[in-house]
């Protein structure tokens, strides 16, 4: 067998990464993660990670392999994150790896579960089997931020999206702003919903919109569950997002009638202390959806939340869709307060500008809480 150069190594684990890419919206609470193996330039098997409870992806390769009739043993395993060491729903997928005794074992990124932290990758080490790591690693890291910034920091990722005029202007004073931006942009953003496991507004949305909150246009097995921020616990019980679907209403005041007849709406009140009369403790909100094992929380809010959630530090991405036109004198995206000094702003790295349709798609990372993440999927390879 000849030894995959350097550029084999990418090709191949760009092959996994569309694998894990290709589960997006199905996988939730696990990570998205694809595998492929290969012997001198030919796919012996591939697959991606299952829905919970299914095989994940190192299986269904290996299951392919043996479908295709192909022997393992002494090929280069591609996967996108570390085998599991650890039982859970399924058994360690590292004892299958092992049992198949390929020669090489390359991994994009590790996995921070304090079940798995390295130990998948030791006991392959252990066996003789080479392991190289961190081929394509911050793509992987894209592709599960929500699951790796859920068993490192305690918090799902959170991205916040907004559509606004080229002057930053997302609706005009009487609160029109349906539509600033065009189809194919309303298009994009359902995408963006549906890989997230919870869609985030605030009560003057539902107050003002009345939106269902839902993906549309997108094939998706799997809506994402709704929820918003409540302080008051003022929501409307005969409100469009109440279809069915589960609906978390955060709030600060306890009216337990009124959370007894949501509940028959498939509705979950959730009262969180605050030090402020009526304001919702938004990290407090973050720490609860971790508990929840929700990897990825996707925000569509007016100002005054969107404002809110960047002052608490609780956004690590915007997701900005800019449409070619000027508004003048209208409402802005997020409501900050003012500033004296430059130094105190709010600072993102530009990471990904699209054109979609006639608007444009900017994408802006926390850099700091980013590369924090970097650092824990980060695996030296064998001495």
């Amino acid at each position: 067998m000849t030894t995959p150069s350097e550029s084999d190594d990418i090709f191949w684990m760009q092959r996994a990464l569309a694998l894990a890419q290709s589960v997006l919206y199905t996988t939730a609470p696990n990570p998205r993660v694809g595998c492929v193996i290969v012997r001198d330039g030919r796919v012996l098997g591939e697959g991606a990670t299952q829905p919970p409870g299914g095989p994940h992806a190192e299986i269904r390769a290996l299951r392919d392999a043996e479908a295709r009739q192909e022997a393992v043993e002494g090929a280069t395993m591609y996967v996108t994150l570390e085998p599991c060491s650890h039982f859970g729903r399924t058994p360690p997928c590292v004892d299958a790896v092992l049992a198949a005794r390929p020669a090489r074992v390359v991994v994009a990124i590790g996995d921070p579960n304090p079940l798995v932290n390295g130990q998948g990758l030791a006991r392959l080490r252990a066996a003789g089997i080479a392991v190289t790591t961190g081929v394509c690693a911050e793509d992987a890291l894209a592709i599960n931020a929500g699951f790796i910034s859920r068993m490192s920091r305690g918090l799902p990722w959170v991205w916040m999206k907004m559509a606004a005029s080229l002057d930053g202007r997302s609706a005009l004073h009487n609160g029109m702003s349906q539509w600033i931006t065009g189809p194919e942009a309303r298009a994009d953003g359902h995408r963006w919903r549906a890989r997230s496991c919870v869609v985030l507004t605030g009560m003057g949305t539902v107050q003002k919109d009345d939106p269902q909150l839902n993906v549309r246009g997108v094939d998706t097995p799997r809506q994402p569950r709704k929820a918003v921020v409540d302080g008051r616990f003022e929501i409307p019980e005969d409100a469009r997002l109440f279809d069915g679907t589960p609906v978390i209403i955060f709030t600060t005041r306890d009216d337990p009638a009124k959370a007894a007849r949501l509940a028959d709406k498939n509705a979950r009140v959730v009262v969180l202390p605050s030090a402020t009369p009526d304001r919702v403790d938004l990290p407090g909100v973050m720490r609860w959806f971790a508990q929840e094992q929700v990897n990825e929380v996707h925000v569509e809010a007016g100002a005054g939340l969107s404002g809110a959630l960047v002052a608490a530090g609780c956004v690590d991405e915007l997701l900005l869709y800019l449409a070619p036109v000027l508004l003048g004198d209208a409402a802005g995206m997020v409501r900050l307060p003012m500033l004296e000094h430059l130094d105190a702003a709010r600072r993102y790295m530009f990471i990904d500008t699209e054109r979609v349709g006639a608007d444009v798609r900017l994408r802006a990372r926390v850099e700091g809480t980013w590369r924090t993440l970097m650092q824990r999927v980060a695996l030296p390879d064998a001495a």
